[in-house]
């Protein structure tokens, strides 16, 4: 009940506004806004791109033929799936998955993918009524120095006092 490269291809290439190019060793299918699976050259394996609870829901589903992929990619959300384990269904709800979240609107790095509560206090308005203004930050030269910075200072000019005072 393997899944074949061939069958993989087509099914990508068969989704709405999805090409193929080679990336390294691997063929890669994407969108415009970003790759969202790589095919083995070899075709042994493919890789998809989830989010971290689509990732886990998949290895849990069939855990002899999805895995993350290992390292640093794997954290990020890239599976592994051994097309000879493979079911031909599980291939088409993992390959359904990967290009649904590719093609979800991005949101900036560290925004909320919500819109925050109705009860959040609102700002307050500064003395004249108006909203304050957020401070500006200091320019670098008047910024103090961290403590750890200050003792590297110290330590090197003590280094540098007693150099000359040896060479003297």
């Amino acid at each position: 009940m393997a899944v074949t490269a061939a069958r993989v291809r087509t099914l990508a290439l068969s989704l709405a506004g999805v090409t193929s190019y080679p990336h390294f060793d691997r063929i890669a299918f994407r969108i415009p806004q970003r790759t969202f699976a790589t095919l083995a050259r070899d075709d042994s394996d493919l890789n998809l791109l989830f989010d971290l609870g689509q990732q886990a829901q998949f290895c849990e589903l069939a855990p002899l033929a999805i895995t993350p992929v290992a390292g640093g990619w794997g954290r990020m959300g890239w599976t592994r799936c051994e097309l000879k384990k493979l079911a031909p269904a599980t291939l088409v709800l993992a390959l359904n998955a990967a290009y649904a979240r590719a093609s979800a609107p991005r949101t900036r790095k560290g925004a909320f993918s919500q819109p925050a509560p109705l009860e959040a206090t609102p700002p307050k308005p500064g003395k004249s009524g108006r909203l304050a203004k957020p401070s500006k930050p200091k320019p670098a030269e008047a910024r103090q120095p961290s403590k750890a910075k200050q003792s590297k200072v110290a330590k090197a000019s003590k280094v540098a006092k007693a150099s000359k005072s040896a060479k003297a």
